[in-house]
C-alpha cells in the first residue's frame, strides 16, 4: 500500500514578509492556500515559465489557425477567441 507521505518545504523570507506574516495565526494553511492560489493562476500552456518549447510552439502556432487573441472590451484583459464560434449557432 502506498503511503501518503507528507514533505516539508521551505523558503527564505526578508525581513518584510516576516513582519507582514507574524500575526497569521495558520502560517502553514495560509502559504498552501497562496501557494495553491497561485498555481490555479498559471499559464496551463508554458507551466508559469512564459516560455514555450519548440514542440508547445508547434501547437500553439497550429492552434492560432482557428483562434486569435483579442483584448475583452469590458475588463480590457487579453483572451482566446474561436473564429469558428458563431458557425455552429453558439456564442
Amino acid at each position: 500500500m502506498k503511503r501518503n507521505k507528507k514533505e516539508i518545504v521551505t523558503f527564505k523570507a526578508d525581513e518584510s514578509l516576516l513582519e507582514a506574516m507574524k500575526d497569521i495565526p495558520n502560517r502553514s494553511e495560509f502559504i498552501r492556500s497562496a501557494v495553491m492560489h497561485a498555481l490555479d493562476s498559471v499559464c496551463p500552456l508554458c507551466n508559469g515559465t512564459g516560455i514555450l518549447t519548440p514542440n508547445q510552439r508547434d501547437h500553439w502556432k497550429e492552434f492560432t489557425n482557428g483562434h486569435r487573441v483579442e483584448e475583452c472590451h469590458d475588463c480590457h484583459e487579453r483572451h482566446l477567441v474561436c473564429e469558428h464560434q458563431n458557425e455552429n449557432g453558439t456564442e
